[in-house]
């Protein structure tokens, strides 16, 4: 399965659309405007708020609160590393890790490869590509990409 994520270019906040192989809106994504740090809502085609990913404040380096459907699923931390990023995540044994750039990322599940993240680097906005196999990951991955997308914001 493929979707995509798309910044909207005129936006005051975070802003992302995400559509299916076939352009269909599939979630869309706001950030709240008066918040600290990043607070990012994300709301199903029926405009249904599905999931939330917040940054916790004071922290070395980013860390966000992922919640689906009011509930606190998983904690993402990015780790120290020299070469490439990598995040730990702290829900049933997912993980990610990127390349040299940080702009292609492969997310493993208990060890398994089970979906990647590539950032189209000639477009006019942030936009990521998501391949996954399995449609229960969905909702997860893409909180991860926008967790991702957000701590890369937070240390430029």
């Amino acid at each position: 399965m493929r979707l995509y994520i798309r910044q909207r270019f005129f936006s005051w906040t975070d802003s992302f659309e995400i559509t299916d192989e076939e352009g269909y809106a599939v979630y869309s994504v706001r950030a709240d405007l008066l918040a600290l740090s990043h607070v990012l809502r994300v709301f199903d085609d029926q405009d249904q708020e599905v999931g939330l990913v917040r940054e916790k404040l004071f922290h070395f380096l980013p860390t966000f609160e992922v919640e689906l459907e009011g509930e606190l699923v998983a904690v993402i931390r990015k780790e120290f590393s020299f070469l490439h990023p990598r995040y730990r995540i702290d829900c049933e044994g997912w993980s990610v890790e990127g390349n040299l750039f940080g702009w292609n990322y492969q997310i493993y599940r208990d060890g398994e490869l089970c979906g990647t993240i590539s950032k189209e680097v000639i477009a006019l906005t942030d936009t990521y590509v998501i391949d996954f196999d399995d449609p229960q990951d969905e909702l997860m991955i893409v909180m991860l990409v926008l967790a991702i997308d957000a701590a890369n914001c937070s240390e430029h």
